[in-house]
């Protein structure tokens, strides 16, 4: 198996702290497209639109070595 190079939360936690906008529908597009014969995902956006934001999201989202779920409960993250 590979190594993660963005292991963790710690990335993802720092940007809920300051000025966030809420990318999580890409988790649910990730989880479909998990597990099919597509390979690669690509999510494609224009320069400033929160690509690395949103990298950060989905690695504190499916990272096992952390507990990454107060980032996501409904109260906004409030550890």
């Amino acid at each position: 198996m590979g190594k993660y190079l963005n292991l963790g939360n710690d990335g993802f936690a720092a940007i809920r702290k300051g000025l966030y906008v809420d990318k999580s529908g890409l988790i649910s597009f990730m989880n479909r497209t998990l597990g099919t014969n597509d390979k690669l995902t690509c999510v494609s956006r224009p320069r400033r639109f929160g690509k690395s934001y949103a990298a950060k999201m989905l690695c504190a989202y499916y990272d096992k070595s952390n507990d990454s779920s107060w980032l996501f409960d409904k109260q906004g993250g409030t550890n």
